[in-house]
C-alpha cells in the first residue's frame, strides 16, 4: 500500500473493514478487533491514526517495533484458533507536514470460524463497531461459513417419522433409482438423510414433510404486489404467504408472478396468451437460487415484492464466505445448503452447478444484484418494462 492509497482510506473513515488505533494500549480490545474481522469479512487496522477522528499521529521506531511484536503475541496467545496476520509500515505526511509512520495490520477473513478470545468470547463486526455474539443461531452460522457444519443436515426438534409425506419420498425415489417398489421405513429415510436420531433433518423437512411450516413458520415466501413503488405503502393488489415444501413454494411463487405480471402479445395471434413481460426462465432461475441458497440459520422468510417499476426477491443472508457478486455472475458458487441442493437437483429443474444467476442474466441482462453484508440479505432487482 502506498501513501496516497492510505490517505484515501483514512479520509473515508472507519468502516466494517477499516479501524483506527492511535496506539496499542489494550491487548484484549485489540484481540477482539482482530477476532471480529476474522469472523466477518476481514479488514485492516491502522495503528498510528487517532480513533474516530482519523488524525494521523504516527509511531516512532521504538513504538513500531514494540507494537509489531505485541500484535504477534496477541495473535498467538489471545485468539483461538490461530489466525495469521501480515503487517507493513507506510510513511505519510501528517498535518504538520512531518513524516509519520503508520503500521498497517492486515486481517484476512478466517477459514476456521468462529474465532474466540482467551476468555471464550466470540466477536463479529457490526458496521464500524464490533459486538459480542451470544445467540446460538449466529454461532451456528459462523460454523456453517467455515464449512464445518451443514445446517440443513441438523435435526428439527419436535419432528418425528409421522411428519414425513410418503408420496413425496416415493416421487424422489422414482427420480434416483430404477426400482418400482421400495418399502419405506426408518432405514430408507436415514439413508436418504431425511431422518436422523428419530427426527427430520431440516433438508428433509423442507422437501418431504406434510407441513414444513408447522415447525418452521418463517421458512416461507412473503409475496406482495404493491400499488406504486414504495414497500412502505398501504395499497397492494395481491398478497400471499406461500408455504409448503420448497418445490411447492417455487410453484406458488411462479403462479403469483404469472398472475400479477402482464403478458405481452408481441406478434402472436389474438387467441394466444402472450409472453410474460419478464423472462420466465430468469424468474425461475432466481427463485430457485433464493430457495436453495438462502441462509436457513436466519429465521426469516424470502420476500417477493412486485412494484409498478420493478420486482424484488430478497433472500435472508448475504453471500457465503468470500463469494462476491462478480463471482456468481461468472458462475462461481459456494454451496451453503448441500442437502437442499442435492434434493433440488432431482425434484426441480435445478442444475446445482452455480450457473443460475449467469443464465438469468443472459435471459434478462438488466437484473441488479445487491449483497448487503451488514444487513445480512441478498437482493435481486428486476426492472419492469416502461411501456407494457
Amino acid at each position: 500500500m502506498n501513501a496516497l492509497e492510505l490517505l484515501e482510506i483514512i479520509g473515508s473513515g472507519e468502516t466494517s473493514k477499516v479501524q483506527f488505533k492511535q496506539k496499542l494500549d489494550n491487548q484484549d480490545s485489540f484481540a477482539a478487533e482482530m477476532i471480529a474481522m476474522s469472523n466477518s469479512k476481514g479488514g485492516i487496522i491502522l495503528v498510528g491514526v487517532e480513533d474516530k477522528i482519523g488524525k494521523i499521529v504516527g509511531l516512532d521506531y521504538t513504538e513500531l517495533r514494540k507494537t509489531n511484536n505485541l500484535i504477534s503475541t496477541i495473535a498467538n496467545d489471545h485468539i483461538k484458533p490461530l489466525i495469521y496476520i501480515t503487517t507493513e509500515v507506510v510513511i505519510i505526511c501528517a498535518d504538520n507536514e512531518s513524516k509519520a509512520h503508520v503500521l498497517v495490520v492486515y486481517v484476512e477473513e478466517g477459514t476456521n470460524k468462529p474465532y474466540k478470545d482467551n476468555k471464550g468470547a466470540i466477536w463479529i463486526k457490526q458496521g464500524s463497531d464490533k459486538r459480542r455474539v451470544t445467540d446460538n443461531n449466529e454461532i451456528i452460522r459462523l460454523f456453517q461459513q467455515s464449512g464445518s457444519l451443514n445446517y440443513d443436515e441438523m435435526i428439527v426438534q419436535g419432528t418425528t417419522i409421522a411428519d414425513i409425506d410418503e408420496n413425496k419420498v416415493r416421487e424422489y425415489l422414482d427420480k434416483i433409482i430404477d426400482i418400482k417398489e421400495v418399502e419405506l421405513n426408518e432405514v430408507v429415510y436415514k439413508n436418504l438423510n431425511i431422518l436422523k436420531d428419530n427426527s427430520l433433518t431440516l433438508g428433509g423437512l423442507l422437501f418431504f414433510a406434510k407441513d414444513p411450516q408447522k415447525y418452521k413458520p418463517a421458512f416461507c415466501i412473503k409475496a406482495v404486489s404493491f400499488i406504486g413503488n414504495d414497500s412502505a405503502g398501504n395499497s397492494y393488489r395481491d398478497s400471499q404467504d406461500i408455504v409448503g415444501t420448497i418445490p411447492h413454494m417455487f410453484n406458488g411463487a411462479i403462479s403469483f408472478l404469472t398472475r400479477n405480471l402482464q403478458h405481452i402479445q408481441k406478434e402472436k395471434n389474438f387467441n394466444s396468451v402472450g409472453d410474460l413481460e419478464i423472462s420466465r426462465i430468469a424468474l425461475e432461475e432466481l427463485l430457485q437460487n433464493a430457495l436453495t441458497h438462502r441462509d436457513y440459520t436466519k429465521n426469516s422468510p424470502i420476500r417477493l415484492f412486485i412494484f409498478d417499476n420493478r420486482i424484488e426477491i430478497i433472500s435472508p443472508g448475504a453471500l457465503p464466505n468470500s463469494l462476491t457478486i462478480e463471482n456468481i455472475k461468472m458462475g462461481n458458487a459456494v454451496v451453503r445448503n448441500n442437502l437442499v441442493v442435492s434434493y433440488s437437483s432431482k425434484l426441480m429443474n435445478y442444475r446445482g452447478v452455480g450457473t443460475g444467476v449467469s443464465r438469468a442474466l443472459t435471459e434478462q441482462p438488466n437484473i441488479g444484484l445487491e449483497n448487503n453484508v451488514d444487513g445480512e440479505q441478498f437482493k435481486v432487482i428486476i426492472p419492469r418494462p416502461i411501456n407494457r
